[in-house]
């Protein structure tokens, strides 16, 4: 069987969209969440182009928009399946 393999410029991408949904979602501009988080404009609008992005961005991104507990349940709940799971 056969799986599809996600990329990480997908992941960038599907990230993006996600902070500019919510960030539209909130009636903020990119200068308003960047000055929220401490963070550029230009930062953000990186960010929203799927370009590269720290960690601490991520998560400060998430954070902002009430997401960092069902992103923190997300991780555990993999890491618990992945301890579970034979590797063979």
């Amino acid at each position: 069987m056969l799986f599809e393999q996600v990329t990480i410029k997908e992941v960038k991408k599907e990230l993006a969209e996600l902070c500019k949904q919510q960030r539209k979602l909130y009636g903020l501009s990119q200068e308003d969440l960047g000055e929220s988080l401490g963070l550029s404009r230009f930062t953000i609008q990186k960010f929203e182009n799927g370009q590269n992005a720290t960690l601490d961005t991520v998560l400060k991104i998430v954070h902002h928009f009430d997401l960092l507990e069902r992103l923190f349940e997300a991780l555990k709940t993999l890491q618990s399946e992945n301890n579970n799971t034979p590797m063979y």
